[in-house]
């Protein structure tokens, strides 16, 4: 790692594949942002236990994500790149965090009520305690920033309360972590409901399209995309549906929102969401292509966890053995 660059840190659930708003609201900054940071990204597989999951498809939704990365533009060589149970560091700091969290306000965390009532039938421990592990994630690297979406600033804002408790209670040690909230295409909404947030557990396919759908399918979920009978192609408040189509639009293209709406002004509807569709599915091709021939070679992609692994490992180690030590767990000294 570079000393003259500033360390960022971000993960990601192997919990599906990723949609188009996990890539224009996460994974595309990622890829800008490794010449300018020393970058840490994780595939939070642990994370994933919160909730019941078939063990083969986890292992397979795991190793997917990881091809769909490097595909997206993620460089191993650039950036280090890990499973995040490859490094037990990640779970044994949890349980030094867990001492410093209070269960009023994991509890009070907006995500845990959704998802305690989402999947009511399995409300376990590890659910309320997403967040702390999610800050022994970050905490372990000395993470100076952190990519985030605006539905997980109250997640940053507890790393960033447990990291300030420890660093008070036993001398500096923690990083206090700050976040980057990408600016356009960083919440993309549903295709069918524009009022929520695209998803990929959604169970209405047509709501989302995914990095590795084909040109067909993407042109046929934007065909059937939800708009208003307005007709107008403006960003509005009061159109969430063109608004939201037209954010895509600009995000995929790099254009800014007026350009969008004066390219498409007289248009109907119709010729824009194919427009929008075509744009979008020239768009991910190449990463389907390459996320495709990348899970054709195994051996390359065990190379890369390995590799990511120990880079990480090391870094983490460093961390957790500080902060043993600081809260008073005895180590024989080791002979030099």
């Amino acid at each position: 790692m570079q000393t003259d660059k500033k360390t960022l840190f971000s993960a990601a659930q192997p919990s599906g594949v990723p949609t188009l708003g996990n890539y224009l609201g996460a994974i595309k900054n990622w890829v800008m942002l490794q010449d300018e940071y020393n970058c840490i990204y994780s595939i939070a597989d642990l994370h994933c236990l919160t909730v019941r999951r078939e063990p083969k498809e986890l292992r397979a939704k795991s190793l997917e994500l990881l091809a769909l990365y490097i595909a997206c533009g993620v460089d191993p060589e650039k950036s280090c790149l890990f499973m995040q149970s490859h490094v037990p560091a990640h779970a044994e700091l949890t349980w030094i965090l867990n001492t410093l969290a209070y269960p009023g306000e994991l509890g009070r965390m907006t995500q845990f009520k959704d998802k305690s009532k989402k999947h009511a039938d399995n409300v376990n421990m590890g659910l309320m305690d997403y967040p702390v592990l999610m800050a022994a994630d970050i905490l372990l690297y000395g993470a100076d920033v952190v990519p985030i979406g605006v539905d997980q600033k109250q997640h940053l804002e507890l790393t960033r309360d447990l990291a300030i408790r420890f660093n008070n209670r036993y001398s500096e040690t923690f990083v206090v972590p700050e976040p980057i909230i990408p600016g356009i295409g960083a919440k993309i909404m549903s295709l069918q409901d524009p009022e929520r947030k695209m998803s990929k557990s959604d169970p209405n396919e047509n709501s989302y399209v995914s990095l590795l759908d084909d040109e067909e399918t993407v042109i046929r979920k934007f065909k059937r995309a939800v708009t208003d009978s307005d007709n107008s192609i403006r960003f509005s408040a009061d159109k969430p549906g063109i608004s939201n189509l037209i954010t895509i639009y600009s995000a995929v293209t790099g254009e800014n929102i007026s350009c969008t709406e004066e390219k498409f002004a007289g248009k109907g509807y119709g010729e824009f969401k194919i427009a929008v569709g075509e744009t979008v599915a020239a768009a991910i091709a190449p990463v389907r292509k390459k996320t495709l021939e990348l899970l054709s070679d195994k051996a390359y992609l065990d190379e890369v966890m390995k590799n990511g692994a120990d880079r990480a490992g090391y870094l983490a180690n460093k961390t957790l053995s500080k902060v043993y030590r600081k809260v008073g767990l005895y180590s024989p000294e080791r002979k030099k």
